[in-house]
């Protein structure tokens, strides 16, 4: 009868084990949780200050190993004197998470600048290495953020450095187009105002043979057409009061910067600025209160335009040139809508 005893005994105890085991890792799920919090992944404001007075670099944790999951950080770099400029410049090795769909959503690195909180650049991905990137004053803010899957190595690492601002006595364009960052090259080659001007800066050396190469015929198919629409219309008067009433509301001439508008901060345009048309002016001849009442495209239209492109060579110096056909966002016409109603 003990013995018997015993063995139930040691029955319900071995009963109990798995029953434990399950709560202990639900325990256990749940301290990583809260650990995940305390990480500051909950926390994408907090922020590690970095005063600049030398070169220096930051880089991903474990760098160049497998960077850890569920992270947010963010450092941000003041320069000890304030009319200076700091300069990133990403080190060649360099991986995060691959992109989906050509948008860096879950592990990327990010340049913002904190003047004005515009975003400089996201990058993820192996297939290149990020340019350099200059701060409009003295302070520039690095965010890293990675998700919990996937992890990628060797993730990235920044050097930062001093960068003296250009005065009115030293122009960019009397430096080496080489020893410019892309931002200050991009603004040298906007000041040039012909295309022989800018290919001698760019390549004193052989400039003629780079000019020769530009226009050599290629099987590429290069410069569609980009012509502007006009309508031919009896004059009457009835026409002449719709035109009155529709003239503050038209498509007109707007300067566009290309980098701005494709979003490519990698890449230099010659020219810079195109002419596009985009709706503009008020509404006054609305026939309501006339702050109620917007000048908003009802017809657009994409156009190209062909430009000289610059883009740095991967792994050495130089830039590649070519000509290719950029397409730009045209407004060809406009309506004047009001607030509660569909016209003004």
């Amino acid at each position: 009868m003990l013995l018997l005893g015993l063995l139930l005994l040691t029955s319900a105890l071995a009963g109990q084990r798995p029953g434990t085991r399950a709560e202990s890792h639900l325990s256990s799920k749940l301290q990583l949780s809260g650990t995940k919090e305390q990480n500051g992944v909950q926390d994408p404001q907090h922020e590690r200050i970095i005063t600049v007075s030398t070169n220096g670099s930051i880089h991903s944790p474990r760098f160049p190993h497998t960077y850890p999951r569920n992270m947010v950080l963010v450092w941000r770099l003041v320069a000890v004197e304030e009319n200076v400029w700091i300069q990133l410049t990403f080190d060649e090795r360099f991986g995060l998470e691959d992109p989906e769909d050509d948008i860096c959503k879950y592990d990327f690195v990010e340049v913002e600048e904190p003047s004005d909180g515009s975003v400089l650049g996201r990058w993820c991905g192996s297939g290149s290495v990020p340019g350099k990137q200059i701060s409009k004053g003295n302070q520039i803010r690095i965010r890293f953020v990675s998700d919990e899957y996937f992890p990628s190595e060797p993730g990235f690492c920044i050097h930062y450095s001093i960068v003296v601002p250009f005065t009115e006595t030293v122009s960019p364009s009397v430096l080496p187009a080489a020893a410019l960052p892309l931002d200050l090259l991009n603004n040298a080659v906007t000041a040039f105002s012909t295309l022989e001007d800018l290919i001698r800066y760019l390549e004193p050396d052989r400039w003629q043979l780079d000019l020769e190469d530009l226009y050599r015929p290629t099987w590429q198919l290069l410069g569609k057409a980009f012509v502007f629409g006009r309508k031919s219309r009896a004059v009457d008067l009835n026409l002449l009061k719709e035109e009155a009433r529709l003239y503050s509301c038209t498509p007109r001439n707007f300067s566009v910067s290309v980098r701005e508008e494709l979003k490519r901060a990698d890449t230099i345009f010659w020219p810079g600025c195109l002419l596009v048309k985009r709706c503009g002016g008020n509404c006054a001849c609305c026939l309501h209160t006339c702050s109620e009442c917007q000048c908003v495209p009802s017809k657009v239209t994409k156009k190209y335009h062909e430009v000289l492109q610059l883009r740095p060579k991967t792994g050495v110096r130089g830039l590649h040139k070519s000509l290719t056909d950029v397409a730009l966002e045209h407004h060809e016409e406009c309506d004047c809508v009001c607030r509660g109603n569909a016209g003004g």
